[in-house]
């Protein structure tokens, strides 16, 4: 519903012929749009509600969340693929009729599942299907501010739910080894160490490549082919290499430190000053790093910093659990470290706006 206008602009029912209006075809998206997504969802909310004792709640919860995941990638690639109007249209309709339908199966899935729980868990849950709506609607409204062309726009929209499903996923998939973890009482220290690798992936890929990767030599000429392959991704990986080595020679600050969570959320800085490097095309920002050796300089240390505290905070927290729960804690933490890209992969958007 939020890319309706990049619907309709893919579905253009007009020409101009000797400069008069022609229709061609009319498509009625929004009308086939809202019947497709209501009518798989009355049918297969009631056959799921015949097949549950039938097909277990694993399949029936992720297998869901991966072909809704597979089609709104699906989704996504078709912004950039031209295809002739009908086509894209049957597509369309097929893929909203069987989002809906995973979508359905999902709903009275989980709706079975939070009714094993205490009634509260029922008011969170319908809250939180509220609170979607109002999500998308803001959506639409930084889209539409942001002054982005319908394609960008659709782009984001369907890239938004891969995340949120990803996410979904593994939280899913992670409920049911919560529970050792929950009942350790080394509780705080492995949450501060899921936080910090959250937060050291999420600065990471909110900048790199993103921004990183459109910074431009001083110097054009022949260096000019070679100074991204070179100064972003041949420094950045040679050097998160290099910080995950020195984690065999040197640990500081130590698993117990107040230290170690206030140095891996000082990388924050990092952001702006690569935003300020020579990033071209920009809008807002200025530059005060033009020089290349400042640009190397800060992704040298950028890169260094995320290796280290990215392997200090993974191997830190199986040692603050019992022996018997730290294979529990290292699956955890494999969470939030796929949880840190996501929402770094999520951030690079308007990262890149502001430059």
């Amino acid at each position: 519903m939020t890319a309706s206008l990049y619907f309709e602009g893919r579905l253009n029912t007009t020409e101009w012929s000797n400069g008069t209006v022609v229709v061609r075809k009319e498509y009625y998206f929004k009308n086939w749009m809202t019947l497709l997504s209501q009518l798989p969802l009355l049918l297969f909310t009631l056959l799921n509600s015949f097949l549950y004792q039938r097909i277990s709640e694993l399949m029936r919860i992720a297998g869901s969340l991966v072909f809704i995941l597979l089609l709104f990638l699906l989704t996504a690639v078709l912004v950039k693929v031209p295809m002739e109007e009908d086509r894209f249209f049957s597509v369309t309709m097929a893929t909203i009729w069987f989002i809906n339908s995973f979508g359905a199966v999902l709903q009275g899935s989980l709706f079975g599942l939070v009714g094993l729980l205490p009634q509260k868990y029922s008011a969170i849950f319908m809250s939180g299907q509220g609170l979607a709506g109002t999500f998308a609607a803001i959506a639409m409204l930084l889209a539409i501010g942001s002054d982005a062309d319908s394609e960008t726009a659709a782009l984001g929209y369907f890239i938004t739910p891969c995340v949120g499903t990803l996410i979904t996923l593994f939280s899913y998939l992670f409920l049911p080894r919560l529970v050792s973890v929950f009942n350790n009482s080394f509780l705080f220290q492995i949450w501060v160490m899921a936080l910090c690798v959250t937060f050291v992936f999420t600065v990471t890929l909110s900048v790199f490549p993103a921004v990183t990767a459109d910074v431009k030599t001083a110097f054009p000429g022949k260096w000019e082919r070679f100074f991204i392959s070179v100064c972003c991704f041949l420094i950045f990986n040679i050097n998160d290499w290099l910080g995950r080595t020195i984690t065999t020679l040197i640990r500081w600050p130590s698993k117990e430190s107040r230290l170690f969570p206030v140095l891996v959320v000082s990388r924050v800085v990092f952001v702006p000053l690569l935003m300020l490097c020579n990033v071209e095309k920009r809008s807002f920002l200025p530059v005060y790093f033009a020089h290349d050796g400042a640009f190397t300089a800060i992704m040298a240390l950028f890169s260094l910093s995320s290796g280290y505290f990215v392997c200090l905070s993974m191997s830190y927290a199986p040692q603050l659990v019992d022996p018997k729960d730290a294979e529990t804690a290292g699956a955890l933490m494999t969470f939030f470290l796929a949880l840190g890209l996501s929402i770094g992969a999520a951030l690079s958007f308007p990262l890149r706006a502001l430059v």
